[in-house]
Formats: C-alpha cells, structure tokens, sequence
C-alpha cells in the first residue's frame, strides 16, 4: 500500500476516535498492512545483515513493538510528497531508521 493512502486512511480513522471502533474492518486492514510492512522491512533489514552491508536501522532486540500513537507521529514526519512516492515498506523502513539509527 501506498504510504500516503495508509496515511490518510488512519489519519481519519483518528478523528473518528472511539467511534473509530465502528470500522473494525478498515481497523484490521490498517492493522495487518502496517504489521506486515514492518515484517518486511525487517526482513530487508535481515538480509543485509546475512550479505554483511549494514543495515538501514538497527533496534535493540529482533522484538520491536510500537504503538499506533507513535507510528502515526513518525509516519506523520514524512513529508507528503514523499509518502505519496513510498510504499509502507519503505515508511516502516524510514520509522525504523529515525527511531534505531545504527551507530
């Protein structure tokens, strides 16, 4: 998914606020994109390791957990016109990098 349309699509669901459990499907699709996306990301992140070049970000553990508030606040960061340009795996990749630079 296009970074931007996930952005758009989640950033009305926070407007909605409690109501936004009325949409349990558009929760759930968010939701699964944006886990699978950070799967991915990770993944590449893996390989990089595996080839020896060094990864884009690097957590502390393989166990990264974040919450919506602060996915939302990172992938805000991301100016516009380039979310409209980057694919989720690409966002969750930039969110990674901002949050875990490696050193």
């Amino acid at each position: 998914m296009n970074a931007e349309t996930f952005f758009k699509r989640a950033s009305a669901l926070e407007v909605l606020g409690p109501l936004a459990l009325l949409q349990p499907d558009e929760i759930k699709t968010l939701t699964d994109e944006a886990k699978a996306a950070a799967k991915r990301a990770d993944g590449l992140r893996k390989a990089a390791i595996k080839a020896r070049r060094k990864p884009r970000y690097c957590p502390p553990s393989d166990e990264v957990k974040m919450e919506s508030s602060e996915f939302m606040d990172r992938l805000r960061a991301i100016p516009a016109h380039v979310r409209t340009r980057i694919d989720m795996t690409e966002a969750a990749t930039r969110i990674g990098t901002a949050k875990y630079p490696c050193r």
